[in-house]
């Protein structure tokens, strides 16, 4: 089996591909756009056209969907196979998800269930995983568990979203702020339950959307889609202007509220100007110096993003398959995967989790425990190797591929 591998640069990528491998099946990659991010679309087009008639394809496969991939799929007849690893994704209201070569894989339920009546044939639920293998090798180089293993007591290696978060450029009416920042700090004070979207007024809408389009800031741009199915803007505001601040003001104040009593360690790209006594360092190689850094501390943080609303992120994957602890914000579908308290644990808001800081870093044996049981059980039912099984079980149900 041939399958063509279209390649920008996601990070998930290359675990993806080792797993299609492992397979024995032949990855070709189209991978122009990693090295050329301002080619033409209609060169774009082109090259995809020319690998899916030169070469005998099975299917096409990317990381995220790519409305014009399976317009061009569509016309040849061919699947088209896409794996979403982020959210917010706007690209899921275009008309194409609604192309019957399409085999869409969404790992946030709450995103799947917005979308899947669009296309319910071809488009699915399924979670994100970890390529253990890969973070086995990593690892091998590094001493083993003991007193010598530890570099940080509680680490965070992410965004902050400030870079991400163009609501502070709009040049918003004191009213208008006044009652985004109101519904903003009202949905942080509500773990595990997303109200902005539902909460925001058409006139907030459209005061967001027209500050946007007075920005002198080319980041705050209103994102919009010539081809979307529905009215997209309650959906951009709520999530690519008020969900990236909540996301930035939920991770600057956590990690600051952390570091009052312990000591906390950012690995991060963003800018840090709003932290105070976390110790920051810069951004680190996802493939080479991060699974270090997860194996290495004590406490592993992740703070979901909150455009992501049920599902788990990379990072929750990637720690535990690291063999790291992690201690995670309260997520729907973890009980799905994990054992709380066997495999990870979580917390439900600040004094939790500082009450749940000072136990495990008091407790090595405990938190030692939980971190091994946790990597046995992403390596055991959870790598990108299971995830591709399910992709082509779904594809090729009469295959029995598993």
């Amino acid at each position: 089996m041939n399958i063509l591998f279209y390649r920008y640069g996601s990070i998930c990528e290359p675990d993806l591909i080792d797993a299609f491998k492992s397979l024995q099946i032949t990855v070709i990659e189209e991978d122009t756009e990693i090295y050329q991010k301002s080619i033409a679309p209609e060169v774009r087009i082109r090259l995809l056209a020319e690998q899916l008639l030169t070469h005998q394809i099975s299917f096409v496969f990317s990381i995220n969907f790519f409305p014009y991939i399976s317009e061009i799929c569509q016309r040849l007849n061919v699947i088209y196979a896409c794996l979403s690893v982020d959210c917010p994704v706007l690209e899921l209201f275009s008309r194409s998800i609604r192309n019957s070569c399409n085999r869409i894989f969404l790992f946030d339920y709450h995103q799947y269930e917005q979308f899947k009546e669009e296309n319910p044939d071809c488009i699915f639920y399924l979670p994100l995983g970890a390529n253990t293998d890969r973070w086995d090798e990593c690892l091998s180089s590094l001493p083993a568990e003991g007193n010598d293993q530890w570099k940080y007591d509680i680490s965070f290696v992410g965004s902050l979203y400030n870079e991400k978060s163009p609501y502070d450029h709009l040049p918003l009416s004191d009213f208008d702020r006044g009652f985004a920042d109101g519904l903003m700090e009202a949905q942080l004070k509500l773990p595990g339950l997303s109200l902005i979207e539902e909460a925001l007024s058409k006139d907030l809408i459209v005061a967001l959307k027209k500050a946007a389009e007075a920005s002198a800031d080319n980041s705050a741009q209103f994102h919009t889609l010539p081809d979307a199915f529905t009215d997209t803007d309650p959906y951009v505001a709520a999530n690519y202007y008020c969900g990236m601040r909540i996301s930035e003001l939920e991770r600057i104040r956590t990690l600051n509220a952390l570091a009052e009593n312990f000591r906390v360690d950012l690995f991060t790209r963003s800018n840090t100007g709003d932290l105070k006594n976390v110790h920051c360092h810069g951004g680190v190689s996802t493939h080479e110096e991060m699974p270090h850094i997860f194996y290495q501390s004590r406490i592993n943080l992740n703070i979901t993003m909150r455009p992501i609303q049920t599902g788990l992120s990379q990072r929750v994957w990637d720690v535990l398959g690291c063999r790291g602890f992690l201690l995670c914000n309260y997520q729907s579908e973890i009980p799905e995967y994990f054992q709380i308290g066997s495999d990870l644990d979580c917390y439900e808001n600040l004094t939790d989790l500082k009450e749940k800081v000072a136990f495990y870093l008091a407790h090595d044996d405990i938190r030692k425990e939980i971190a091994s049981h946790g990597y046995q059980t992403v390596k055991e039912k959870h790598t990108c190797l299971h995830r591709v099984i399910s992709m082509l079980n779904l594809i090729y149900p009469s295959e029995h591929t598993a």
